[in-house]
């Protein structure tokens, strides 16, 4: 039997020649870490500009004659308010499953071409959307994937500064909005957006520039190239989900904490796949929630380890954990019975058979920095 071959990014060459260490991730040869090290990737992104490479992200549009036609197609499929979209504007939301598990969690963009929508989903988890959203869509509606585009993000504190050399219109760009811009004569489509709890910016061009541009943004001195250990620890640090961890089928969003994400006329009309779901976690509670967790000393409690109470019942499990570099210990995520996500609830984690004392704490562990 052979395995399928991983594909690579517009980018790999690149990679290559900055040295960095590569791993299979999502079916893509992936930047894990660069030579100096996950640790430093991570500080230079919290105090100056890390540059990441989400090619392997899927990139998408939806389209009709019309905005009311495809935002009500797309309602149908997500519990987001996109008829309430502005042009240029755009929202997280979900994929949701008749039971309403998550099947995926997404980026929904109101284009400024009346009629089109454009969303990023998970590498993991793109085949699957497609084909799941395509299916979907009533006559009249048209979807079609940007398999041509790369996507870059540039994240941290002087993120904006790197931009704005190119395209200063860019320091005014909303948080959650995109805008067209040119950065060194390359055309490119910039959201301001991210996946590290940073100011930032995420950057789709053509996939025949994609290496021009990497070298352009890395040739600033406030730029360093960053991978994927570092945007985890970035991620987990803000407390942000990850598919197959934090959300997976059996997971509402009610459950993973991500209400927020679905405005009240939505949770009041429904009309959305998974809907029924939504709404009697609403209204009757949940058995699970979402929630931080600070282990005691420093031993790290990764996916998996079981929460248990003071009486050794087993109450939750991890999703993710792992070092916080900028917290300066070890932290997590998981889910916990109700009756135990209060910040500052004491728990234990069975670590190697062994249990050893954690707290519940609100997230995020560390202060959003996303330029509002």
């Amino acid at each position: 039997m052979s395995e399928t071959p991983t594909k690579k990014t517009s980018l790999y060459d690149e990679h290559l020649k900055l040295g960095a260490r590569l791993v299979p991730f999502a079916g893509y040869e992936m930047p894990v870490q660069y030579p100096t090290g996950i640790i430093a990737e991570h500080g230079w992104t919290r105090s100056n500009a890390g540059l990441f490479d989400v090619s392997h992200m899927g990139q998408c549009l939806i389209s009709a004659s019309d905005f009311e036609t495809v935002a009500t197609a797309m309602e149908r499929l997500v519990p987001a308010d996109v008829i309430g979209l502005t042009p240029r504007q755009q929202r997280y939301s979900q994929l949701l499953s008749e039971e309403g598990g998550t099947l995926d969690d997404l980026m929904v963009t109101r284009h400024d071409r009346d009629g089109t929508l454009y969303v990023v989903v998970n590498a993991g988890r793109k085949e699957h959307d497609y084909g799941w959203i395509s299916a979907r869509l009533p006559s009249g509606v048209e979807f079609r994937r940007l398999d041509g585009l790369s996507l870059l993000a540039l994240q941290g504190p002087r993120a904006e500064d790197v931009v704005a050399q190119f395209a200063p219109a860019l320091r005014q760009l909303p948080f959650m909005n995109y805008a067209d811009a040119e950065i060194a004569g390359i055309r490119v489509q910039v959201s301001r957006s991210g996946y590290t709890g940073e100011d930032g910016f995420e950057i789709s061009l053509d996939s025949a520039d994609a290496p021009r541009l990497w070298s352009v943004l890395l040739s600033d001195p406030l730029v360093k190239p960053i991978g994927l250990g570092a945007r985890d620890s970035l991620r987990l640090e803000a407390g942000l989900c990850l598919y197959g961890h934090e959300l997976d089928e059996t997971i509402s969003p009610v459950e993973a904490d991500l209400l927020w994400s679905i405005s009240k006329r939505r949770r009041a009309e429904g009309g959305f796949v998974g809907a029924a779901r939504i709404q009697k976690d609403i209204a009757g509670g949940v058995s699970r929630k979402r929630v931080g967790i600070r282990p005691e000393g420093r031993a790290p409690a990764r996916d998996g380890t079981v929460i248990i109470d003071a009486d050794g019942k087993e109450i939750g499990r991890i999703t993710s954990g792992g070092f916080g570099p900028t917290v300066g210990g070890p932290i997590a995520m998981g889910y916990v019975t109700p009756t135990f996500a209060s910040p500052g609830t004491k728990v234990n984690l069975m670590v190697r058979g062994t249990p050893l004392p954690a707290e519940i704490v609100k997230l995020p562990f560390i202060p959003n920095r996303f330029k509002r």
